[in-house]
């Protein structure tokens, strides 16, 4: 699932943005502030940060510097109301991946989202490596401690989403759209539930106390990071 920082002092231009790139795979994350922004860059990684400049508690140009100079390369678009030649100048060299001024158009903007998402999308791998865990989907071989275990191709499917967006929260109607494409409007309403539990039983040591497969009350499911 892709997921999106912006941050956005102005509420009511904030909750337009969110609403105009929100998908079923994609979730838009607002902040108002810096210091919003950071708590929840320590929180959660993100696939496009889209930033405004002008902030009640300094710029975003500086938290793209900082960020950048620690190395990080997530994409960045610059958001602001500064369409001066040096100023979209100033966001480049800082490290801006894309520099769109206000007022602007909606369907501009979800475009260039979508192609920084599509240019930054890292290719999907088949197996994995995770602590005890080795999965490979293509040879349909998975293991946990070295151990063989069996897997229906329901429980595959579940195990492939969740790993692949391990760490994010997935919520429960995009599993079921993901795990039962042809029908996920059919399918028995406690099916995924049924299909996590014996996923657990399978996977976890405890399954009462899951260590992975995580359950995120009124939301969805996560495979957590370093549990």
């Amino acid at each position: 699932m892709e997921s999106i920082l912006l941050l956005e002092d102005d509420p009511a231009l904030g909750r337009g943005i969110g609403m105009a790139l929100e998908a079923p795979e994609r979730a838009v994350i607002r902040a108002g502030t810096l210091q919003e922004s950071w708590e929840r860059l320590a929180r959660q990684r993100f696939d496009l940060l889209i930033l405004d400049i002008n902030l009640p508690d300094g710029s975003g140009l500086e938290l793209l510097r900082q960020l950048r100079a620690a190395g990080e390369n997530t994409p960045v678009i610059l958001l602001t109301a500064n369409d001066l030649e040096l100023d979209e100048v100033t966001g480049l060299e800082a490290g801006a991946d894309d520099y769109i001024t206000k007022p602007f158009s909606l369907a501009v903007l979800r475009a260039r989202v979508a192609a920084q998402l599509r240019r930054n999308a890292p290719k999907v791998p088949a197996s994995f490596q995770l602590g005890p865990f080795s999965f490979d989907f293509e040879g349909m071989e998975f293991r946990r401690g070295g151990e063989k275990v069996e897997l229906s191709k329901t429980e595959q499917k579940l195990l492939r989403v969740l790993v692949e967006n391990r760490g994010r929260t997935v919520p429960r109607s995009l599993l079921a759209e993901k795990v039962w494409p042809d029908g996920a409007g059919a399918v028995e309403p406690n099916a995924l539930s049924v299909t996590v539990k014996r996923l657990r039983a399978k996977l976890e040591a405890d399954p009462a106390k899951p260590e992975y497969l995580k359950t995120v009350y009124g939301i969805g499911y996560t495979w957590a990071v370093n549990p």
